[in-house]
């Protein structure tokens, strides 16, 4: 009998221990309301978009084409293009319709197909779809024509008919819905006869494009909400000449990129990324020349961009299509020119007279712009905060961690890095006199996770849970130190090491995004003092009115864990709105076109004495009322 008491005893404490372990940690959260943090700046969620992979071609910008202006000779290599029915083609240089060189087709005697041709573009049935070309006949030419394959062995097509003009490029333009789903279009740009015809550009896109914009991606876009846009770079700035992408979007100059792979067909200029600012209600951030470019170019940009219509370069505005200045306010002087990699790159006490000189241009012809210097923690920094402080609004800084196996280690890497520039810019607060009585605050213009396979074309990395989870507490490292950093650019926005990644037809949010979104849409922006455990990264913070207290908890454990919110100077309601990011999977992530495995969720929650439950894996935002 006493046995069995005994083993009765000891499967009840077994029964115990075990419920103790699977039992969510109960931990205390502290928060006073009495100790308020500066205003937290709406800038720390601007974005930041680069002409490199898929940001802007093939992720913002909806044109399905590749090489549309034939920067590579047709039928090469390198090419997307190739003749049709193998006729002659030559890449005549006599007057180009753009770039360095045309394609030509060319007959014999003999009649025949003459043209260009381009497969493996996607459509989507019931879509409509709108393209146009550029082309041009010699006299012996019959018939001038478009053709779209629908199936591979080309029974299935639609043709389209155009009269034909001798002696000068002329438009032909052509739409139509899809009737299948088809993964590998095939358009002709086509011609029959004898003679020569030649094929300017090409264009094919979405009908819903707005303004030439991807209309998912633009959707995205406007759930972010960003406040403010950094673009053209990065490291393509450096060797960037505005001018290219300016005018008739036809005739600019295809170039090769001047950091990155591939061929940058100017499509998308100062003009457009305006217009992508105005679609948004985002404010831009123009990053200048300052490697390979001079002040005189640079200037001429300010004065594209802000100058009246008594200026000339107010006037080229004008000319193409957009008469009322931009006035643009942030102006990034450069693009990390400590590096060694940026084209451009010289000894920092040569580049801080350089940037000198910028700023002295930029500021008599527009007092009102806010320059941001070309900062790096270290000495770097230390010359550039003591020869141009005069010189400065912001000073950018970025950073780029990768990966831990650990998820709590990964988790920290961004708020450490984000810890180690706000202490280094105070310190140079304290120790250099040049800065005395002024306040030059940070602008962390590059920030993000780098790391992993280039699934979404050039730095087109994915990103899991697990970065979710340290993208949002680095953002409560920012709130923190509110009262020293003005800005942030997640970089980059779209598919390039970005928050958010298309496909051909799709876009979606990564865990990243979530994180940015949430934060941007639900987060206060008094920032309170917090006390809590250390395995969580906990933040607070008042709406604008006090009405509302927000906590943001990031609980990057495999287990669930319970709170009791503690307050000091504001008592809580009862109930509260929860958002949700969880996945207890820490390698889980979404991807386009595929069900969604990772998305905000809501919920009104009754907190029992200010307990409450946070899941594994999760990032969480509590919005409370409070008197």
């Amino acid at each position: 009998m006493k046995t069995r008491n005994l083993l009765c005893l000891l499967i009840a404490g077994m029964a115990v221990a075990l419920s103790a372990r699977l039992a969510p940690a109960q931990s205390a959260v502290k928060i006073d309301a009495t100790r308020k943090g500066e205003v937290i700046s709406p800038y720390i969620y601007g974005q930041f978009i680069e002409h490199l992979g898929h940001c802007i071609d093939g992720g913002i910008w909806a044109e399905m084409l590749a090489d549309r202006k034939f920067y590579y000779p047709v039928g090469g290599r390198e090419s997307p293009w190739y003749a049709i029915y193998d006729c002659k083609m030559n890449m005549n240089r006599n007057a180009p319709f753009v770039g360095s060189h045309t394609p030509e087709s060319i007959a014999d005697a003999e009649a025949r197909w003459l043209g260009v041709a381009q497969k493996g573009l996607v459509i989507q049935k019931g879509r409509k779809y709108s393209g146009y070309a550029w082309v041009k006949a010699t006299e012996d030419i019959e018939k001038v024509e478009v053709h779209l394959h629908w199936s591979a062995v080309h029974d299935d097509f639609t043709q389209y008919q155009f009269p034909v003009k001798v002696g000068e490029y002329y438009k032909v333009e052509f739409e139509f819905t899809s009737p299948v789903d088809f993964e590998n279009l095939e358009i002709e740009v086509a011609a029959f006869g004898t003679g020569s015809y030649f094929v300017g550009t090409v264009s094919l896109m979405p009908a819903d494009n707005v303004h030439g914009m991807r209309a998912d991606t633009l959707q995205l876009l406007k759930e972010l909400n960003s406040p403010v846009y950094r673009w053209p770079g990065g490291n393509f700035v450096s060797g960037y000449d505005w001018r290219d992408g300016i005018g008739d979007r036809d005739r600019r100059p295809p170039r090769k990129n001047p950091a990155w792979r591939g061929v940058e067909h100017n499509d998308f200029g100062l003009d457009e990324f305006m217009l992508f600012c105005k679609v948004l209600g985002t404010e831009p951030y123009i990053a200048v020349n300052t490697g390979a470019g001079e002040v005189d170019n640079a200037l001429a940009e300010l004065q594209y961009a802000n100058g009246s219509l008594d200026t000339e370069m107010g006037k080229l505005r004008a000319k193409n299509g957009h008469a009322e200045p931009y006035n643009v306010v942030f102006w990034g002087i450069g693009n990390e020119m400590y590096g060694n990699w940026q084209i451009g790159h010289m000894p920092v006490e040569q580049y801080a007279v350089k940037h000198n000189r910028f700023v002295d241009a930029f500021r008599a012809f527009d007092p009102k712009v806010k320059v941001i210097a070309v900062g790096a923690v270290g000495k770097w920094d230390e010359v550039i905060m003591r020869q141009c402080a005069e010189h400065m609004d912001l000073i950018s800084e970025h950073f780029y961690v990768q990966q831990r196996n650990d998820v709590t280690e990964h988790v920290v890497l961004v708020p450490r890095e984000v810890k180690r520039i706000a202490d280094a810019h105070r310190k140079y607060r304290e120790q250099f006199p040049e800065l005395k009585g002024k306040d030059i605050r940070i602008a962390l213009d590059e920030w993000n996770y780098w790391y992993g396979e280039h699934v979404f074309g050039e730095l087109g990395t994915r990103y899991f849970m697990k970065d979710g989870l340290g993208i949002a507490a680095g953002l409560h490292e920012y709130f923190r130190n509110s009262d020293i950093i003005e800005m942030a650019n997640y970089a980059q926005t779209v598919n390039v090491i970005g928050c958010i990644k298309t496909n051909k037809t799709n876009a979606q949010f990564e865990t990243t995004g979530l994180a940015l979104k949430l934060y941007r849409n639900q987060f206060g922006v008094i920032p309170l003092a917090v006390e809590s455990p250390r395995q969580f990264d906990v933040s607070a913070a008042l709406t604008e009115d006090q009405k509302t207290l927000t906590v943001g908890i990031v609980n990057p454990t495999g287990k669930a864990a319970e709170f009791s919110l503690e307050t000091v100077g504001v008592q809580l309601a009862a109930t509260a709105q929860k958002f949700e990011i969880a996945n207890d999977d820490p390698m889980a992530h979404n991807d386009p076109g595929e069900k969604q495995k990772i998305n905000i969720e809501e919920s009104q929650i009754t907190l029992d004495g200010g307990k409450l439950t946070v899941a594994p894996m999760s990032i969480t935002i509590l919005r409370i009322p409070v008197s």
